[in-house]
């Protein structure tokens, strides 16, 4: 598939690109070899290839969460005037 120069100048347009006269010359060659090679690909027998998202098998890495408590509850705390539940306590600021 041959990218013509005006699809090369409208997708730059798009992306707010400006270019030079040379590289819309050459972005419409590489562009249009890029094309060309997946047409080739295309044209490949893929009758019983079973579609996939990975090219490798991969398995979930995440562990399970876990509640627990941290030291950083009281060292968090040390430091306030006052506290009530585990939370600062401040003065009511809203009537």
């Amino acid at each position: 598939m041959k990218i013509s120069r005006n699809e090369v100048e409208h997708v730059a347009k798009l992306a707010r690109l400006e270019l030079k006269e040379e590289e819309i010359e050459r972005f419409s060659h590489q562009l249009s070899a890029i094309l060309e090679y997946m047409d080739q690909l295309n044209e490949l027998n893929t009758d019983g290839v079973e579609p996939t998202s990975h090219v490798i098998a991969f398995t979930n890495v995440f562990r399970e969460d876990a509640v627990k408590q941290g030291p950083w509850g009281r060292m968090r705390l040390s430091g306030a005037p006052e506290e009530e539940n585990g939370h600062y306590r401040v003065p009511k600021v809203i009537e």
